[in-house]
């Protein structure tokens, strides 16, 4: 029995990134030759204008906690940059313990007769609390969540209503745009540029062409849609990722997600091991928590979810790929031990040689994906960062299911009621 469950294991090490590879190549090629070929999905020319021949109103909120670093140039930047002539900036400062009041103080003096405005939470409470509480402040009927180190192209907002009049009809409850990585200068950014243009770029690519509709939205930068938040009673405040439990939340509730890859966004990201970590374990702790909260609904109503079924299908693979990976690890160390002690050296040769098989093979799978993904993202304009791409596949295939297996028992907290949203910004350079 042991080594049946051994054995299945392993064929789940080594086939799922395959095959998902393989997947999400093929899809991302369905994406651009035939996804957007549709104009009622992409739109081809500039419609920002509502039928009233107006601009919609657009609230930009902040979400901010301890981002004294950042914070000033992202605000002179909505501010001053930003080609839309209908929006509002609300900096919701979150409990910081920084000089970020100061700082907002300043610019809010800066700012007094323009259309930019903050409000205080005393204490930590969460993004999710943050962006409803500033989202009472909506004048109209679309909010953009742009997180505070992050800069939209100039003209993202008209872009995004491109997308939401697009339709002919009301129900897209959110559009979210196309990361990319703003601090390039270490190895480990260049890195997750490699991440975000393709890992991440195809996999939305792949579920908007195949099932027209996303797993998760881009936290740092998406525009909702106030009457579809309303519908779903807002960001849970209790969940360790607003962006991920909100898509599945619209997704459930019958409202469309669109994935506008053209709408480009720069965020900071981590640039040290531990920084990356910690947000990788938010990040997973949030998916298990939606995948806790939602399994049994789903399974009981295949037919009628059968657009979660397939992203539930794909998410538990990734959790027992994750929980597999670290089993047969421990298994092999082991081994490799108890060869060593016997002086068993051909053991540890054929081992050895087998383990490098599956890894070049895993290499190649995963290089082929990110190739075709760089070239379609952006313009090709980050194809130059595939020679990082090796590099990414063995550190990331280490932290990412590290991070599952950690924040399974804190997801499981959350689930049966004892979740909390407070949140903690990354150090800043």
């Amino acid at each position: 029995m042991v080594s049946l469950i051994i054995n299945l294991l392993f064929f789940i090490l080594i086939s799922y990134p395959i095959i998902g590879a393989m997947c999400w190549f093929c899809c991302v090629l369905c994406y651009q030759f035939l996804y957007k070929s549709n104009s009622k999905r992409v739109p081809h020319r500039s419609i920002s204008k509502n039928k009233n021949n107006a601009y919609p109103f657009i609230l930009i909120i902040v979400p901010a906690h301890n981002e004294e670093v950042l914070i000033e140039n992202t605000i002179d930047y909505l501010m001053n940059e930003i080609d839309y002539p209908n929006y509002e900036v609300i900096v919701a400062d979150d409990g910081s313990t920084d000089n970020t009041p100061s700082v907002l103080k300043k610019m809010s003096e800066k700012y007094i007769a323009k259309n930019f405005r903050t409000l205080r939470v005393n204490s930590n409470k969460g993004k999710a609390h943050a962006l409803n509480i500033a989202a009472g402040f909506a004048k109209g009927e679309f909010i953009l969540s742009n997180d505070a180190d992050v800069l939209p192209e100039s003209n993202a907002l008209n872009r995004y209503m491109d997308y939401f009049f697009s339709r002919e009809n009301s129900r897209v409850a959110a559009v979210t745009g196309n990361m990319s990585v703003r601090n390039r200068s270490s190895i480990l950014g260049k890195s997750q540029t490699v991440e975000f243009s393709s890992i991440v770029g195809s996999i939305k690519r792949s579920q908007s062409a195949t099932i027209d509709t996303m797993y998760a939205y881009s936290g740092a930068n998406t525009m909702y849609r106030k009457s579809a938040l309303i519908d779903v009673g807002m960001f849970r405040q209790d969940r360790a990722t607003e962006d991920i439990s909100i898509a599945w939340d619209h997704s459930l509730n019958g409202w469309e997600t669109l994935f506008a890859p053209d709408i480009m966004f720069y965020m900071n990201v981590p640039e040290n091991l531990i920084s990356l970590f910690h947000q990788r374990k938010r990040w997973a702790k949030g998916g298990i928590e939606v995948w806790l909260s939602n399994f049994i609904k789903v399974v009981k109503s295949p037919i009628k979810y059968f657009k979660q079924v397939i992203l539930l299908l794909d998410q538990t693979c990734s959790i027992v790929w994750s929980f597999s990976f670290f089993i047969l690890f421990f298994f092999f160390c082991i081994n490799m031990i108890l060869f060593f002690i016997n002086r068993n050296y051909v053991d540890i040769e054929t081992t050895l040689l087998y383990t490098s098989i599956f890894i070049v093979f895993e290499l190649f799978s995963g290089l082929i994906e990110v190739g075709v993904s760089l070239i379609f993202d952006d313009a090709s304009k980050k194809t130059k960062y595939i020679i990082f791409t090796p590099l990414y596949l063995l550190i990331f295939w280490i932290i990412n299911p590290l991070a599952i297996v950690v924040s399974l028992p804190g997801a499981i907290k959350t689930v049966l009621g004892n979740g909390i949203g407070t949140w903690a910004s990354p150090k800043r350079n």
